[in-house]
Order: C-alpha cells, then structure tokens, then sequence
C-alpha cells in the first residue's frame, strides 16, 4: 500500500479520543500521550479509510468506514473483523486481528485494528511490468488458488455458520445493489436500470442451478491482496502473504467473487485512466480462458450460467462506484483519483448487459 501524509491527525483518525482506546486495548501501545503517536493514511481503496498508526516502538492497521454519505451495510467494519479473525488458521492468508470498536464515540464510526503486514497490493500493470512474465503469471495462478482455498472453507467448521444467509442470496444481491444506486442517485442511469431488470428476471432461474454455498470476499482483486515480492523470502518465491479488503464479505454463491476478479479484468480494456485495477494487461497475466480453467479446476463449481454472474459484477461495481461518485460530488473523500470515477459507470453498465448472454 501507498502511505500519504505522515501528520499527527488525519480526517476521520482523532488520536486523542484514539489513544486511550488502543491504550486499553491493545497492551502492545506504548505512548504515554497522543503525541507518541504518528499516523498516515494508506491510500489503495476508494472506499473505507485505512491508517497506519505507530508509538515508535510497533505499528497497527486501523480500518474505518468512509467519511460522511455511507450506504447502508456497505462498510460494515464488524464485518471485516469477524470474518478475518475467523480465517487466521485456514489455508487463506489474513492479517492477526486485535481489536474491535463498535462505540461510534471513539472515531464517530465502529473501526478495527489489525497488524501491519509487510507486502505489496499491485494496482497497475505498469507496476507488475518489472517482474517479469514468469513472476506474474505465478502471482496470478496464485490469486486464483487462494480464491478456490477460500471457497473451500466449510464457513461452519470456522464459526461463521451464521455470518450470512445462503438462501436467495443472488435475489438478494440483485436488489441490494439497486438499492445502493438509488440511495446514491444525483443523474439518470438507463442502462442500470435495464440491467436490473434483465437479472432480475433472470434470477430465480440461475439459483435453481445454484452453487454449494460459502464464503464471499465480495471484492477480490490483486491489489486486495499483499504480496512478498519486495522482500527476500527463504525459497526465493514470491507468494501472497495477506488478502484484505472483507468489508462485502458474506455468505452466499462463491461464483460472484469469480465474475468480479473476471468483470475488472475487462474493465481494464476501457478504464486505461487508472480509475481501477489494470494488472491484467500486464505481460504474463493468465487469459480470461486461462483464469476460468484455472479456478474450475480447483473448485469444481457450476459455471453454466456464468454470463448472469458477470451482468450481476458490473451492476454491483457499477452501485459501489456511483456510491464513490455521489461522495466525491460531495466533498466527502479523502485523497486523490475521484474525480474520474462516475465515467466508468457508463461502459460498465453496458458490459454487464452484453455479458447477460454469455455462457448461458
């Protein structure tokens, strides 16, 4: 992650009212006072806010929603934290959690705090271009194997038998997220509002189909993920050494999180402004067909009607990115490259409807 203004406040991280908290809860704090403590924010996301926090003697993650305009279960740190704390002894990398905050009296928002993991998310391809085809290809078959470890985990034998509702979960998402576009509207969608339509009446059909139920990351990309190819490991192999970024996770049908990681690998045909992730450009990425083999090979999951699940991806990231954009219009973002993300809505709208006809 990009670390940006080390200052002793931050928008949305008062270590004043902090301090006593970590103090109480973390016995590893050693600052006498707040002014023993420094922060910065660590830019990478466009939606919750994360920081690193130290006293000089160790250093803390703290994660917490976004500042102002937030919809409804979209930033659910309670969430992050529990599903975290439940992986940590699963084949699925995840930073040691600490400690949870629900008193919204702290930071005027629930956060959590979790350790500093050395590592490296990569968002651009421009990034990843100097290691190589070889070390990308292998940072991507390792993307999607531990997307199949996660979807491998039985959510009961971790204590995350309650964490979600499985059963209509694709109905669910396909009114979630119009519920999430509407409650951020400032101009007219028309293909949003086609697209709901189309995977509205084409929900039920595909859930009868249905996939064995587990756990969704709900946003997983490389750059949710940090990596160890900036330093020196015992075998000289680079690897995933955390995934991050819970804040959607759920339980429901794991093809989503797949027609997500396909879906923005599409997006970087057209979004070459940086407004997302365009690592798949990069020389040794697997092919989408390649990516596809790959992650069926491992889960042995229902792929039949994976162009719904692909329509379903762009109109989810279509609702998360005019959330961002209602916010920016807003003043209520913290850091630079918002102001291009309401234009990636449109091309994205209309590959969620061409996409409906896909592999069906």
């Amino acid at each position: 992650m990009i670390a940006q203004e080390a200052t002793e406040s931050l928008p949305g991280l008062d270590l004043a009212r902090l301090h006593p908290w970590l103090v109480e809860h973390l016995p590893e704090v050693r600052a006498a006072s707040p002014a023993g403590l420094t922060a910065r924010h660590i830019a990478g996301g466009k939606s919750n806010l994360t920081y690193e926090v130290g006293d000089g003697t160790g250093t803390w993650i703290v994660r917490r929603p976004p500042l102002g305009h937030v919809l409804a279960t979209a930033h659910d740190m309670a969430r992050e934290y529990t599903v975290m704390t439940a992986l940590r002894d699963t084949a699925v990398p995840v930073p040691r959690t600490f400690a949870l905050c629900r008193d919204e009296e702290v930071l005027g928002a629930p956060f959590y705090v979790m350790e500093r993991v050395v590592g490296r998310p990569y968002r651009h391809a421009s990034e990843l271009e100097p290691l190589g085809p070889a070390r990308t290809r292998g940072l991507c078959e390792q993307l999607v194997d531990v997307l199949a470890a996660l979807h491998a985990v039985d959510p009961a034998e971790v204590g995350l038998g309650d964490f979600g509702r499985p059963e209509g979960f694709l109905s669910r998402q396909v009114g979630r997220w119009k519920k999430q576009l509407d409650a951020s509207h400032t101009r007219d969608l028309p293909a949003a509002e086609e697209l709901h339509r189309r995977l509205a009446a084409a929900v039920t059909t595909v859930e009868e189909v249905g996939s064995v139920p587990g756990i969704v990351h709900g946003d997983y990309r490389l750059d949710n993920v940090l990596t160890d190819t900036d330093t020196d490991t015992d075998d000289g192999e680079d690897r995933i050494r955390a995934v991050v970024d819970w804040e959607m996770a759920t339980l429901g049908d794991p093809v989503t999180d797949l027609a997500v990681l396909i879906t923005y690998q599409r997006m970087a045909d057209w979004a070459a402004d940086g407004t997302v992730t365009d690592v798949s450009r990069a020389p040794g990425w697997l092919s989408e067909d390649e990516l596809l083999g790959r992650y069926d090979a491992a889960s042995h999951r229902d792929l039949t009607h994976f162009g719904f699940y692909l329509g379903l991806a762009a109109f989810k990231l279509a609702a998360i990115l005019e959330g961002i954009h209602y916010r920016y219009l807003q003043g209520q973002t913290v850091g630079p490259g918002f102001d291009t993300v309401g234009d990636a809505i449109h091309p994205l709208l209309d590959a969620g409807l061409t996409a409906l006809g896909e592999r069906a």
